[in-house]
């Protein structure tokens, strides 16, 4: 599996972390990394949520994570790209319902918010999900709910 990764100034260093992670445990898992590449060359949020939105829509990754100072402002753009379903996640909980609830090929992370052992353990158990997994109860309703947001989508990006 491709995981896509970006960040901005504010994002830096918990992204650096979740990158060293996901290499060291995940050796399955190849890193997309676009950046930034140090403290002193930054780029914005605007600029860095295109480049892994862009890689999910492609296929060059399957997922993404983003991380800014709060997730927010990269969930908003990487969420103008069809195809894209971003959420923000700041606890182990919300990270796992990204994926079983919204089935998210995509989570944002605030970098001001999230100490980096959380980070990496909430990216650790969005990776470990799929989507209606512990919800099986649900599953149909979970199915047709990511449906409507797919015709919504298609209704929008046209």
């Amino acid at each position: 599996m491709k995981l896509a990764i970006a960040s901005d100034l504010s994002g830096f260093p918990l992204a650096r972390e979740i990158v060293k992670h996901v290499k060291e445990n995940h050796p399955e898992i190849v890193i997309v990394d676009f950046g930034i590449d140090s403290a002193d060359a930054p780029l914005p949020y605007f600029v860095q949520a295109p480049k892994v939105a862009r890689a999910v829509q492609s296929g060059e990754a399957e997922k993404g994570v983003l991380v800014c100072g709060t997730g927010q402002g990269m969930a908003i753009v990487a969420n103008k790209h069809k195809g894209v379903y971003a959420c923000v996640v700041d606890d182990l909980f919300s990270g796992e319902r990204a994926k079983i609830v919204n089935n998210a090929n995509v989570i944002t992370l605030g970098g001001w918010i999230t100490a980096p052992f959380l980070g990496t353990q909430i990216v650790d158990a969005w990776l470990a999900m799929s989507f209606t997994q512990k919800m099986e109860f649900k599953k149909d309703f979970l199915t047709n709910a990511f449906n409507k947001v797919v015709e919504i989508e298609a209704e929008q990006f046209k």
